[in-house]
């Protein structure tokens, strides 16, 4: 008599099969396998929009015309507890005492003359019309720099953060008022430098004094809107005036920007690239998967790299801060107005969908731009592109970049190397190496790359914008 099957609620293993199971039948066959996956690949637009120059000798030399104006950063304070301390090294980065090297005493007695000031929200900071007998440095907190419009309205003329410094130039000159008022926004931290001790100081020191003494002199020079060496014209005369003779001068000493590298060593045993091969090659498909995080490595450097990446050598006059805390469409066009021909925006996803909340809190719709067949929500005809690279803080901040690009308008410009020695790629080679006692076969994989800004306002950078309001 047949054994009676197993209708009940018991597992496969406990039923008794009248067919050939699925597990004995893969025996006969072969899976329908996909290639190796691999999470963490992103569209990495910038690589795809930047136009790449080709830098054969491993260095690209940005010639400019000479600029009197000095460029100045953001300086960075030490604390203890509520006490801000200056660190002497960085009053280096104001106009005024750039290039004064070999002063660490000097400084030293300078950073101790600064006295911390605490403001609330609402204070004034300075205000228009008052004697200009300090130099301020923000060492916490947001401010607004303030201006009276045709009919006396204010006008916000700028937006002062960490960092931010004012007063170094009026400081300099005798009897001088401010031209502006500054208010704080949130709670500040402020170093103070009365002018009476930068006077002292400077009569104790004849260094400083000539640092100084050359400093004004260089803002007397003529110069364009831009800072730059003016050329004198002659432009709505009549008759036969004399001509202005003039020339271009170009900056004796251009930034040079040398071809960085990433580089990694990949490790394949013989026995697996020899008999593992069927039907997915297994060279192929392990250097497939380490170009991949090269590329999205590079994308990261041209964002954060300190040497020449976008965050941290765009020009202190070409870097907004939100006004409110979100990225709004008014912080937007203040970014863009810094600029001609803007490219492309380029943002955290999460910094996109910020932006499109406060859109959509104030009943906007953005304007949608197709790129390379993809479709991107856009500002004024510009597109707003995702980059994973660009960080978010701690305090859920982030930035905004935007780009001109281009040499042809002086904008930005990726720097390779194509034709190198076993390219794969434009600029990326795979050299095989040794096979070790092992019998490891081993792969140098490098990709050189770098990124020039031919001007400084073919890149702007929107500071600190909230995520998550």
């Amino acid at each position: 008599m047949a054994n009676p099957v197993n209708t009940g609620s018991g597992s496969d293993v406990d039923q008794q099969l009248l067919s050939l199971s699925t597990a004995g039948a893969r025996q006969l066959t072969t899976t329908t396998k996909t290639q190796p996956q691999m999470q963490g690949i992103s569209p990495r637009w910038l690589l795809r929009m930047l136009p790449w120059v080709q830098v054969s000798g491993g260095v690209y030399r940005v010639n400019r015309r000479l600029t009197y104006a000095v460029g100045d950063d953001r300086l960075n304070f030490s604390n203890i507890g509520a006490k801000v301390e200056i660190i002497p090294q960085e009053l280096l980065k104001l106009p005024l005492l750039r290039g004064l090297d070999g002063e660490v005493g000097m400084l030293d007695t300078l950073a101790r003359q600064f006295v911390q000031r605490e403001y609330k929200a609402g204070d004034l900071i300075v205000e228009a019309g008052k004697p200009a007998e300090h130099v301020f440095l923000i060492a916490h907190g947001k401010a607004n720099k303030l201006g009276k419009g045709k009919y006396g309205d204010p006008v916000v003329l700028d937006v002062l953060a960490d960092g931010d410094h004012f007063g170094d130039q009026a400081v300099v000159e005798a009897n001088d008022q401010w031209t502006f008022t500054v208010k704080a926004t949130t709670a500040c931290t402020v170093m103070a430098l009365p002018q009476q001790a930068f006077e002292g100081l400077i009569r104790q020191s004849p260094t400083l004094l000539a640092h100084v003494e050359g400093f004004k002199k260089r803002l007397k020079l003529p110069q364009d809107k831009m800072g730059q060496a003016a050329i004198e014209l002659a432009a709505g005369h009549r008759g036969e005036p004399e001509l202005p003779g003039t020339f271009v001068d170009y900056e004796l000493r251009p930034r040079e920007y040398e071809l960085s590298v990433a580089q990694t060593m990949l490790n394949i045993h013989t026995r697996v690239a020899d008999l593992f091969n069927d039907p997915m090659n297994q060279t192929q498909q392990q250097l497939r998967l380490t170009i991949e995080a090269l590329r999205e490595r590079q994308e990261y450097e041209l964002i954060n790299n300190r040497e020449f990446g976008f965050l941290h050598n765009a020009d202190l006059k070409q870097r907004v801060h939100a006004r409110s805390g979100p990225p709004t469409p008014d912080d937007m066009d203040d970014l863009l107005s810094r600029r001609r021909k803007s490219r492309f925006f380029l943002a955290h996803p999460r910094t996109i969908a910020a932006f499109g909340q406060e859109c959509t809190r104030r009943g906007i719709y953005p304007t949608v731009v197709e790129v390379h067949g993809s479709k991107f929500m856009g500002w004024r005809g510009v597109p707003l592109l995702p980059c994973d690279k660009i960080p978010i803080t701690q305090e859920r901040t982030s930035s905004i970049l935007v780009l001109r690009t281009g040499a042809e308008d002086q904008g930005v410009v990726g720097l390779h190397n194509a034709g190198i020695p076993d390219e794969v790629e434009p600029s990326l080679s795979v050299k095989r190496m040794d096979v070790s006692d092992r019998a490891i076969t081993s792969y140098l994989v490098s990709v050189y790359f770098s990124a020039a800004l031919l001007v400084p306002d073919a890149l702007g950078v929107l500071e600190n914008v909230e995520l998550g309001r």
